[in-house]
């Protein structure tokens, strides 16, 4: 049976997601072709309202405005801490957990040459602008643990001024973790992280 070219036409944009097969776009695709005319109406603006979407001009995150609500806050302004993350998705994790209240800042990414992303494809310029103009004492490198992130973290370490206080989030073995399934790596990472109790 052939399906109607506009159920084909969404089950293809919905299949351009990250980990969204063809079934699963399928799926998707004919529940909306269930919904009303207002629902469909009122899905279909907010995906076009993604356009006007924009980056923070201080730390990157996306915002409707010149900058996000983080950057605003009278608090996080105060702070003398910067956590450096990969990604966006990285900072909501963060920000979720209730843990951090100082600032953040997104470098789009880690240090990649096999597929031509260097210094200049970051977010480092705008970094180093805000540890000079913004009270910064202290640099928290939150970047995923892989040989791409420790590169970039060991970059980074080289571009700031030796008066800051840089350090690297903590990795290795999981709440709830069993020592017999990690890997060798995550528990190199949890012997090189050990802390004095």
């Amino acid at each position: 049976m052939d399906l109607p070219e506009s159920i084909k036409a969404v089950v293809e944009q919905f299949s351009k997601l990250p980990g969204v097969g063809e079934k699963t776009a399928l799926r998707q695709s004919l529940i909306i072709g269930q919904w009303n005319k207002q629902q469909i109406n009122e899905f279909s603006q907010s995906l076009s309202a993604l356009c006007l979407l924009k980056n923070c001009q201080i730390c990157g995150m996306l915002t409707d405005e010149p900058l996000c609500t983080i950057c605003l806050s009278d608090e996080r302004i105060k702070s003398p801490v910067i956590c450096v993350v990969e990604s966006i998705t990285d900072c909501l994790a963060i920000e979720k957990s209730g843990e951090f209240t100082g600032k953040f800042h997104i470098l789009g990414g880690v240090l990649n040459p096999l597929l031509g992303v260097g210094p200049s494809e970051l977010n480092l310029e705008s970094l180093m602008r805000r540890v000079q103009s913004e009270p910064a004492e202290e640099i928290i490198l939150a970047v995923n643990p892989s040989v791409e992130g420790d590169a970039t973290c060991s970059y980074i370490k080289e571009l700031l001024p030796t008066k800051l206080r840089i350090e690297r989030i903590g990795f290795g073995i999981p709440m709830g973790g069993n020592l017999e399934y990690l890997d060798s790596m995550t528990i190199m990472k949890a012997l090189e992280n050990r802390t004095e109790i």
